[in-house]
């Protein structure tokens, strides 16, 4: 692993131990979350939703999938109001036990054929469960980290939980391969898709044994004792869901719009790619799980790449290389999948993912940036989880709709680059905020317009 030059020994120490809490329960949390996601278009569809239309019992699916979605902004502000008043690490650990425990609990249930209705509501319920939990992870995972390293690098350190949702994405759809690959589809349907769920208890436990070690942002403990001392003094603060939004919502709308091509492109790209490569191109969908597997690896091992580059050149930059490489790629991405060739197929994924990377891979700290320190974890989980609404819960619902509708990829690609230029406008009027300290007060209560006159950090960073 590459660190700064400027790191003491001690401090690479303490960063690496804050970073491998951070990815490896970040990891676990999409592990469990992408897990659903792969069997909503696999097996839900058929155990939980059967229908004599393949595409319809997909649908409910995915419709049960976007619920977890829905429950992640509720999630944001329970979690990131807590995580702002009593800490990081205390939140973090509570929403590593919701969801495992969610996921352990999916792979008990019994199946539609078992208990007809009562079993898609138990899945909704779990499902909703994850929602809320994972609404929490990602706000307290990125900032921990981006309190814990320096500004300089920031990109760079906070870069890594965010390589959590591909490794997750890489450990579930790789179980999930193995499993097809030794099993036969109806013992895979009968008790083999259970197996991932199941397995999500053990890494559970190993999660929290990492993460129960890690110290306290000492950001959060700087900022908490100020707050001790204003209160002390008889000052009277609101909630921190409530002050974000009066003091900083210009932070929390350049968050959305930063998250939300980066979100509907990565749904494209990996969750509904099962449904059109199985459903609409007839092939098994071991081609479609292994092609998620080799652009999960790359997409795994640039992140990190994209997030220091962004130290270098900007987090603008690099985002607006991913956002509008994304828009010509949501174009050849289809072309390259109708070849029905396995090597295209994985080329698509893989470029795609490079693409989503570049939006991906800077974000952790472009958002930190956005907010003051007792509203950050408000700010940034409210920010990215009302852009999963919108973006990553509703992306396969409409991608599959518009495949049922038109028969044609077409329409579903122009969705996609539409999202995307949304995204590159949103970062287009953002302003730079590589280099700033996270103790600085954002003024005005937002990253301003560019065209604004440049605050005495980002002066002195240029």
């Amino acid at each position: 692993m590459w660190y700064p030059a400027m790191a003491t020994q001690e401090s690479r120490v303490g960063i690496g131990r804050i970073i491998s809490a951070s990815l490896i329960g970040t990891t676990i949390e999409w592990y469990d979350f992408f897990l659903y996601g792969s069997a909503a278009a696999l097996v839900f569809n058929k155990l939980f939703f059967p229908s004599s239309e393949p595409l319809v019992g997909t649908l409910l699916a995915f419709l049960t999938y976007a619920i977890g979605f829905a429950a992640r902004p509720l999630g944001g502000m329970v979690f990131g109001h807590y995580g702002d008043k009593i800490g990081r690490k205390k939140l973090l650990v509570l929403s590593l036990v919701m969801m495992g425990g969610a996921t352990f609990a999916m792979g008990l249930l019994p199946t539609h054929a078992g208990i007809g209705v009562g079993a898609p509501i138990l899945l909704t319920v779990l499902r909703l469960i994850q929602g809320f939990a994972l609404g929490g992870e990602w706000g307290g995972a990125v900032l921990l980290v981006s309190e814990h390293g320096d500004d300089k690098n920031r990109g760079f350190w906070a870069s890594w939980p965010q390589a959590g949702a591909p490794g997750g994405n890489l450990l579930a759809t790789g179980v999930l391969a193995l499993l097809a690959a030794v099993q036969s589809d109806e013992a895979f349907l009968a008790w083999g898709w259970r197996v991932p769920f199941l397995l999500s208890g053990l890494l559970v436990v190993i999660g929290l044994w990492i993460r129960v070690s890690v110290s306290e942002s000492p950001v959060f403990l700087e900022a908490q004792a100020k707050a001790a001392e204003r209160a002390a003094a008889g000052i009277k603060e609101q909630a921190p869901v409530a002050e974000v939004f009066r003091t900083n919502w210009r932070g929390v709308l350049t968050a959305i719009g930063t998250r939300l091509g980066e979100n509907i492109s990565y749904y494209i790209l990996t969750a509904f790619l099962l449904v059109y490569v199985t459903t609409h191109l007839g092939l098994s969908k071991s081609n479609g799980l292994n092609a998620v597997l080799i652009g999960s690896a790359v997409h795994f091992v640039t992140i990190p790449a994209w997030g220091a580059l962004s130290d270098r050149i900007g987090r603008r930059p690099v985002t607006l290389i991913g956002s509008v490489g994304m828009i010509g790629w949501a174009f050849a991405f289809f072309a390259m999948l109708d070849t029905k060739s396995f090597p295209a197929i994985a080329a698509a994924v893989t470029i795609g993912l490079l693409f989503h990377g570049a939006m991906y891979g800077p974000q952790a700290a472009f958002i930190s940036e956005m907010f003051d320190t007792k509203v950050r974890y408000s700010g940034a989980s409210m920010g990215s989880q009302l852009a999963s609404i919108i973006g990553g819960a509703l992306a396969p619902i409409v991608a599959v709709e518009l495949l049922k509708d038109y028969d044609s990829s077409l329409p579903i690609s122009i969705y996609l680059a539409v999202a995307v230029a949304i995204t590159t406008a949103a970062v287009l009027v953002a302003r730079e905020t590589r280099g700033r300290s996270l103790t600085h007060t954002v003024a005005g209560g937002s990253v301003p317009s560019r065209r604004e006159p440049e605050p005495e950090w980002a002066a002195a960073d240029s």
